[in-house]
Parts: C-alpha cells; sequence; structure tokens
C-alpha cells in the first residue's frame, strides 16, 4: 500500500526527499525504508508521531523537517488511497492556480459520495467553493481523493488554527465547572484535521483548488479493497509497465490468463494456471497443477500440488497444502468477503477455507467456512 504512492512520487520534478509520517514502531519501516530510498535514489524518511495530531497536526509537527531543504511545494499523499496518482500534471496545474492548495478530486455516484469528503468547485476556475467532511445530506458527487500539492504557506494557515484552539482552550479554563467538563470531551489544542479545520474554512478565499483525476481511484477502507487494488495496480502495469507483467502459455512456463506479476524470485511450475488479477511475492513457490485467481501471495508462501487459490490473501511464510482450497466469494466490501490467511498459516493436505480470516501462526487441519480464527 505505501509503495504505490512512493513510487508515484519519482514522477514529481526535483523531488528533494520523501517523509513517511505515521504511528507505527520505526523498526517495522526500517528494512523497506533503506531499500526503496536506494530503488528511487531519493532519501525516504520515516517520521513516527508521537501522539496523535490529526492529519494536519501530524504534518506541522515535522515543519521543520519538511522545511529542511526550503521546498517550493509539499505533495501530501494518503497511503490507503489507490489511484494513478497524477502528480505532474496535478502541479503544472497548481502553478498555473497560484493559490496556497490544490485537492485531487474525483466524481462518484450520488448514493456513496456520504462516505467521503464532498466539495463545490467552480466549473471555470477549479476553486474549491465549499467543503464538508461526509456529510448526512448530499451536497456534491465531486470528492476528496487524499492527494494535496501545498505550497509552504499551509504552516502557517494551520498555525492560525493552533493558536485559535489555544485561545479557546485557555478560554475555557477560566470558564465555569461545565464548560471544563465539556472541554475535557474536546479534541486536545495541538489536534488539527486538514478536512474540517483547514480545508473547510479556507473554501472559498481564492485558497485552495481542485484537479479532477478521470483514472482510477479507491480508497482502500478493508482488507478486500487491497485485493481489488491490487487488480487496479496490474491492470494500470498493463498501459504504462507491461516488462512486470507474466506472460505463459503452459509449455516451458505456467499459463497466464490476464494480468500478473511474479516476483524473479519466485518458482512456479509451468503446468499451474495463474490469473488474472495475481500479485507472486519472493520466494514463494507454487506446485504442479496450482490454480490462482484474483489473489495477493505474500514472501515465502507454498502452494502445493492442485492447490486452488481464489479472492484470497495468503500471509507470508504460509503453506497450503495439496488439493487444498483457498476462497472467498469476492465482495471486497463485506468483512469476510475474501478470506485472508495471517502469517505462518499452515493449510493441510485436502483442507477448504472459504469466506474466513485465520490469524498468524495456525495450522488448521480442518475445513472452515465464514470464521474467523483467533
Amino acid at each position: 500500500m505505501v509503495h504505490h504512492p512512493i513510487s508515484a512520487c519519482r514522477r514529481i520534478p526535483n523531488l528533494a526527499q520523501i517523509y513517511l509520517i505515521g504511528f507505527y514502531e520505526e523498526r517495522e519501516f526500517a528494512l523497506y525504508v533503506s531499500s526503496i530510498s536506494n530503488e528511487l535514489r531519493i532519501p525516504v524518511r520515516y517520521l513516527r508521531e508521537d501522539k496523535p495530531h490529526g492529519s494536519a497536526g501530524g504534518l506541522y509537527s515535522f515543519r521543520d523537517y519538511i522545511m529542511e531543504d526550503s521546498p517550493s511545494h509539499i505533495v501530501l499523499l494518503n497511503c490507503d488511497v489507490c489511484s494513478s496518482f497524477p502528480l505532474p500534471d496535478m502541479l503544472e496545474a497548481h502553478k498555473k492556480y497560484g493559490g496556497m492548495g490544490t485537492l485531487l478530486v474525483n466524481k462518484v455516484s450520488a448514493e456513496s459520495a456520504n462516505q467521503f469528503g464532498e466539495l463545490v468547485a467552480d466549473p471555470e476556475t477549479n476553486e474549491l467553493l465549499h467543503y464538508t467532511e461526509k456529510p448526512e445530506t448530499f451536497v456534491s458527487d465531486l470528492i476528496n481523493c487524499g492527494v494535496y500539492i501545498f505550497t509552504p504557506n499551509i504552516f502557517s494557515a494551520i498555525e492560525d488554527v493552533l493558536k485559535q484552539k489555544q485561545d479557546r482552550a485557555n478560554l475555557r479554563r477560566v470558564s465555569s465547572f461545565e464548560a471544563l467538563q465539556s472541554a475535557t470531551k474536546a479534541l486536545p489544542a495541538d489536534f488539527v484535521r486538514l478536512d474540517q479545520d483547514i480545508l473547510s474554512p479556507l473554501a472559498g478565499k481564492k485558497e485552495l483548488y481542485t484537479y479532477q483525476t478521470l483514472d482510477f481511484w479507491e480508497q482502500i477502507k478493508t482488507p478486500g479493497m487491497s485485493l481489488r487494488c491490487s487488480g487496479l495496480y496490474l491492470s494500470q502495469f498493463r498501459r504504462t509497465s507491461p516488462h512486470l507483467l507474466a506472460s505463459g502459455d503452459g509449455k516451458r512456463t505456467a499459463t497466464i490468463v490476464g494480468d500478473v506479476y511474479i516476483h524473479p524470485s519466485a518458482k512456479v511450475h509451468p503446468t499451474s494456471k495463474i490469473g488474472p488479477n495475481v500479485s507472486i511475492s519472493a520466494n514463494a513457490r507454487v506446485g504442479a497443477g496450482a490454480r490462482l485467481i484474483n489473489c495477493i501471495i505474500l514472501d515465502d508462501v507454498e502452494i502445493m500440488e492442485n492447490a486452488v487459490v481464489i479472492h484470497s490473501i495468503v500471509g507470508w511464510k504460509s503453506s497450503i497444502g495439496k488439493w487444498s482450497r483457498v476462497q472467498g466469494e469476492g465482495d471486497h466490501n463485506a468483512k469476510l468477503g475474501i478470506t485472508i490467511l495471517g502469517e505462518a498459516v499452515d493449510v493441510e493436505d485436502e483442507v477448504v477455507v472459504v469466506n474466513s480470516i485465520v490469524l498468524p501462526n495456525k495450522t488448521l487441519n480442518v475445513s472452515v467456512q465464514e470464521e474467523i480464527i483467533l
């Protein structure tokens, strides 16, 4: 999930630095950050928040790092977003607008719009006129995609909000006991949300503009959505990086159907049939007669002879036995719409796993359906 937005950043001209801001332990990202820095030949650094500061507050808390190279622009991407990330074109549009920030926007169905930040933009100038986060009533079918380009003035805007919040907090301290009680329920004074605290107040002030993507866009809200997004990225590779996709007719190599990625270190038997929408990671092994459809196979997985994997994510170091079947129904939004095996899960021979989530380090010797195995 993190790799695709970071890879998209390499298309930005004169890119100085990439920062990953998150709440995970630094050791979780140490190896990845090192390898992606070498691959892109751009410095990548992980910055860990000490506590939640909100989407804008988190950016502000690391402003000294971000401003180290005196950047002219700051590109902000949410990593739970799947997109073609048209960043160079968006940057050009942002420079023409001359505002403080530009949002990537997309049109969705009126029924699904209220799951996102809805906005109204001037059809001529693309200026952001109105913004509301997940409204109860329909405002617009134009939504915020969670991809932004800002000038460094964004930090002044966040600072203004922080001062206002601090002033309100100080007022509450000298107010009555009841007001003090309500203050304890309020968000911390240094918690600033990009959408409600920055975008909404600045809308209609000739500071923010929109750039509409006509390409694919999804938000990864469920594990199943990551499987759908894997398919979208594979189809993008067909257009942009066809050399990354596998091919084969079942003679010397496996039979490949549709868009399939196979890591160079993976070993796939020529009698297996793979695809469409399959991603096979490093050091995975796929045995004779295996059938894989719409799935993600992570590092060091072994899929034995005649096993079947459909609509599933198979975690690192897992193994699927001979004649076994690991399958989901393929509903990306349902809780159990796809099957997920955690790390080091062993599915023994002739076992069927359907629409289930299996936590790490489990051995399944009986068939399961629509279960979460803790």
